[in-house]
């Protein structure tokens, strides 16, 4: 009766509560505040059109997040699958009567809103993998039947994201993929060999690349080839790099940007205008709040027992990660331009529900830590 009273306690809102990591929520707090301020100065001292909505938006999805924390581990187990195949046809939707910007075709018009079924695949995918590994055996994993499901299911919406065209999400599902088959014990043969196909493939999908696609990486290669053209965006952004220095030009006093030089500045290059501004020392005290969300995340699936779990806050983690490192690797001109958003930054509405969302069930794995055994014997 003593120990059914306790787990009692545990299963208890009050309870689940206790377990939440406030210093993990505070670090998200924190980044949102960073990313609503320089949305402020990026309308040059103005909360309308971007800064208002941002921190409006975070309001709602912070308020979504600890629900999502408290929900029993097992109905995500138990839904998986479902909210997978639920996502997919989504995305199946947007390539027959999707709503089309910026010349893509990603979003459902719902009337009042617009959602990105793309960005809720990123945890699809992940809850539909992390349901599949935790019910096979290790000898499962090492048979080649044993994956082919799973990659089927990455390279399914991969293939649709392609279409729609929007090349940084379906490298961000590719890559999260790989690194919970990983994860799992997926031998390193296997890997290099998908590495091989690819590099073999190249050619020929250099081919079935838009046009713009191509001139991104060409741009990439060369950024003086086309510099007031394709090579505009990452010229810029080197310039407000170089001129923030060590500690930046001051708050609403970034050249670049408020001269209307830096384009893009309150989406995908607001990191750029971050830096000009606060320079290179603040640029990296937003990078050691990141690192710091990331080490806790990966310390939470340290500490999970329950194999599920673990590989749920690994794949969500990941996502993550690839926010961070492809953005800021972007706009420094290490990788080519492909559109990926800084998180909790970044303008967006999509996005932030989508990562407000990843946290929420990294902390219901974390609240659920202590939980063992197969949930389907439940």
């Amino acid at each position: 009766m003593r120990y059914n009273s306790l787990d009692n306690r545990k299963d208890s809102i009050y309870g689940k509560l206790q377990r939440l990591s406030i210093s993990y929520i505070l670090l998200i707090v924190l980044l949102a505040l960073i990313g609503t301020l320089t949305l402020y100065s990026a309308a040059n001292g103005s909360w309308e059109p971007w800064a208002i909505r941002h921190i409006s938006r975070f309001a709602l999805a912070f308020a979504l997040m600890p629900g999502l924390a408290l929900i029993d581990v097992r109905q995500y187990y138990k839904y998986a699958y479902l909210f997978y195949f639920m996502t997919l046809l989504l995305l199946v939707a947007v390539e027959v009567s999707g709503h089309i910007g910026m010349g893509a075709q990603r979003w459902i018009n719902l009337g009042f809103f617009k959602i990105q079924p793309s960005e809720l695949m990123k945890i699809g995918m992940v809850l539909f993998i992390a349901r599949y590994f935790s019910a096979i055996t290790i000898q499962g994993i090492h048979a080649i039947r044993g994956i082919i499901i799973p990659v089927v299911m990455a390279l399914l919406p991969v293939g649709l994201i392609i279409l729609e065209p929007d090349l940084g999400t379906a490298i961000m599902l590719l890559l999260t993929a790989a690194v919970m088959l990983f994860a799992v014990g997926v031998q390193w043969w296997k890997f290099a060999l998908v590495a091989v196909l690819i590099a073999a493939t190249l050619p020929i999908g250099w081919n079935f690349l838009h046009e713009y696609q191509q001139n991104r990486v060409l741009t990439f290669l060369d950024p003086e080839r086309d510099p007031l053209g394709a090579g505009y965006h990452i010229i810029q952004s080197k310039i407000a790099f170089g001129s923030g220095g060590l500690l930046g030009k001051g708050f609403l006093h970034g050249t670049q940007s408020h001269l209307n030089f830096l384009p893009e500045k309150h989406t995908d290059f607001i990191f750029t205008m971050f830096s000009e501004e606060f320079g290179m020392l603040g640029g990296l005290f937003l990078l050691f709040i990141n690192l710091l969300v990331l080490l806790m995340g990966y310390l939470f699936a340290f500490r999970t027992r329950n194999y599920f779990a673990r590989l749920v806050i690994i794949g969500l983690n990941t996502n993550y990660f690839l926010y961070i490192f492809i953005n800021i690797a972007m706009v420094m001109g290490l990788l080519p331009v492909v559109g990926v958003p800084l998180p909790l930054i970044s303008y967006g509405g999509t996005v932030m529900f989508s990562i407000m969302a990843s946290f929420g069930i990294i902390l219901c794995m974390s609240i659920h830590r202590d939980s063992s055994g197969n949930f389907d014997d439940d």
